[in-house]
This record gives C-alpha cells, structure tokens and sequence, in this order.
C-alpha cells in the first residue's frame, strides 16, 4: 500500500467543499427559474449549519450541513464533512485496514435532493476519502423517480443520466462504468420488496489503483459529472403539470427510499457509528412520504 502524500487529506477536504459550494449555487438558481405558475412562493436559499464531533475538549473534526426548504425542491441537503478517530471495535473489524489498528480519517460531500413536481427525479450523490491503515475512495450517483414511467432503465432520463456517469468513467478506463454501474445496480437493491430503489447510477468503493493522484482525479470527475448528469433533467420537468395522482405516487415511492436508508445504507452506518451529526446523517429523509 502505497502512502498518502502529505497534502492528500487537505485537498480531498477542501474540494468536497468547494463541489457543495458549486451544487449549492446551482440549486439556488433554479429555485430562482422556477415558475412561479406552479411553483409559488419566495426561492428558497441554503442555511449552512457548522457542527463538532466529539465531546468537550475533544478535536475529532466535524462538517457543515447545508439544508434547503424552497418552492421547487422540497427538501435538498448537500452536506460537507471531514472527521477522524477511532472506531469502535467491533466497527473497526468491519472496515478496511482498521481490524489492528482501529484509528481513522475521513472526508466526504453527500447530498439528497427531493423535489416539489413529481416527475423531477429525487437525486443522491456522495464522493468521499477514507483512510485506517489503508486508504480509498467511494461515493457515485443515482437516480430515484417517483413516477412509474419514469422507472425504467431504457427511460431517457435514465440513459441521460447515465451517460454523463460514463463519460467520467471512460475517461479512467473503459471497464470502469460497466463495473460500477452493475455494483449500483446490484447495491441500491430493497430485497424485501424484491425490487431497485431507482434506475442506478455507479456506486463504488475501496477504490485505490495504487495511485493517490490517479484516483483522486477520479472521484473529482464523478462529483462534476453530477451536475451534468442532473441539471438537464430538472430543466426538462420543471415545467411539467402534475396531478394528485402523481403527487400520491411520489410520496408512495419515497417510502422506498426511507426504507433503503434506514435498512441498508452503508453512508446512514457509518455516520451513525462514527458519532456524525445526526440531523445530517438523517437529512436524507423526504418531507413527506406514505405508505398505503
């Protein structure tokens, strides 16, 4: 295992930071372009929140949670943090080159979108850094619609949404998409309900070519691929009316979503083991979902 170069932790850290600063103001301008036919009411803007983790006297790191309530999304967050410390030790059993020595960094933005129109796809994204004895990247993108026609892979939404991930991908090598699309596939899975959370995206993990500057250009394409990937979506349903139907369909699919993260998600875990902020870390909840 090779080891890191001294300015890796600082310039993970900062460019999580300066990727939600880029999705935050992007957001807010499309509260801004929203039309006020069907979506009333003033634009919303984010309220950032600082938080610690830790105890008095303790200097274990902590993050910014940036939360947005507007006309057009319901309930965004994109949430910075940059932590370290010591699992717990039947954790750190359960994490890469943490079973000796149970110390650890880690560094990520992650971010859930649920929007107001139910035929504006919810979106959630994360790239992070890790680092015990070992060090890596993870995160990806995926995209969860509300609306029945919407949910399938051959959509157009969904091979739009995909090929802004390829395009990143590809640039890294060609085997990379097929790889971690079919591991998103495979991972946003609700196996009691015999069924996807979404149509996908990528999602990875333990990635680690050997190369900290390789990978690291990696994780950087996947977080910009985001915005590419989802902007024109939200551009393209904005306008689109919506009925009580859908609108009962989108809360009905949104219970699949509480579903998944409270049962299986990996982020949801590790946030809540490692002593995150937990209004962060539960953020991800939509504003309203039912279950008929």
């Amino acid at each position: 295992m090779t080891q890191l170069p001294e300015t890796a932790k600082p310039a993970a850290s900062a460019w999580f930071e300066g990727l939600r600063d880029q999705i935050c103001a992007a957001f807010e301008a499309l509260e801004d372009a929203a039309p006020a036919d069907l979506y009333p009411g003033s634009p919303g803007r984010f309220e950032r929140t600082p938080w610690k983790r830790g105890g008095a006297g303790e200097e274990l790191g902590g993050g910014v949670a940036s939360m947005m309530r507007g006309r057009f999304f319901e309930k965004v967050g994109v949430h910075t943090s940059t932590v370290h410390g010591a699992f717990s030790p039947d954790f750190a059993k359960q994490v890469k080159g943490a079973g000796e020595d149970p110390r650890f960094w880690a560094s990520g933005i992650s971010l859930i979108a649920h929007l107001r129109n139910p035929h504006c796809p919810a979106v959630h994204m994360n790239t992070r850094m890790l680092a015990t004895t070992e060090w890596w990247f993870g995160g990806g993108g995926d995209l969860n619609p509300t609306q029945d026609y919407q949910r399938d892979q051959a959509f157009e939404d969904a091979v739009s949404f995909h090929g802004a991930y390829k395009r990143a991908c590809d640039a890294h090598g060609q085997a990379l998409f097929e790889k971690y699309k079919a591991w998103a596939d495979e991972y946003f899975w609700l196996p009691h309900r015999q069924e996807h959370r979404g149509v996908g995206g990528i999602f990875y993990d333990h990635h680690n070519t050997g190369d900290w500057g390789k990978d690291f250009a990696f994780t950087q394409d996947v977080g910009r691929a985001f915005l590419e990937a989802y902007l024109p979506l939200l551009n393209k349903r904005m306008t689109q009316p919506w009925t009580p139907a859908d609108r009962t369909e989108q809360l009905i699919r949104r219970g699949r979503y509480v579903e998944f993260n409270l049962l299986y998600d990996r982020g949801t875990i590790f946030g809540l083991k490692t002593g995150g902020n937990i209004e962060s870390i539960l953020s991800s909840m939509p504003p309203e979902a039912i279950w008929p």
